[in-house]
């Protein structure tokens, strides 16, 4: 594996997963992720933290926020938004449970992209405080000021589009 696609640091954290009762003739329940927890409890996934008025809590399992040094720029545009996210990101199952968590992140734009498959639950929830300074630190410690270069067009070349002949040369 090349350098550029491993982590640079790997962080846990718990999810937690809400049912509420569907108002809805076509299905009976509606699932989201509503938060993470800064560190995995040491409990079975898909156990009951509470119910109430037609929603249950769910601690749905246990997955890590991967942070990549290449990515500093958007964990920090995250960070400075004044509402900090982590998104959490269901796949349908077809276990014993309809849904898995197959992903978390603290990039926007990675949260964003995984909204493109049709079936795909995604949730932009709150980022704890221990996370939050936990990536500061990674940014602190990782990221690189890259300038941007505009790149220069090449003149258009009125002969590349001209007609040629079977047997070369132009018309």
């Amino acid at each position: 594996m090349s350098p550029a696609v491993v982590p640079a640091l790997r962080i846990p954290v718990g999810v937690v997963v809400e049912r509420r009762k569907a108002e809805s003739a076509w299905i009976d329940f509606v699932w989201r992720g509503t938060g993470v927890l800064p560190d995995e409890p040491e409990m079975m996934p898909w156990t009951v933290l509470r119910e109430q008025e037609g929603a249950t809590l769910f601690y749905a399992g246990s997955a890590t926020i991967d942070l990549y040094c290449s990515e500093t720029a958007r964990y920090r545009d995250n960070l400075a938004s004044g509402a900090p996210s982590i998104w959490i990101i269901l796949t349908p199952s077809e276990g014993a449970w309809p849904y898995a968590v197959s992903a978390i992140t603290a990039d926007p734009a990675e949260g964003e992209a995984f909204t493109e498959a049709g079936d795909n639950l995604v949730e932009a929830v709150p980022m704890p405080e221990a996370l939050r300074e936990a990536i500061e630190y990674f940014i602190a410690e990782h990221h690189v000021d890259t300038e941007f270069v505009k790149r220069e067009r090449r003149r258009a070349d009125p002969e590349a589009l001209a007609r040629r002949h079977p047997g070369g040369g132009h018309e």
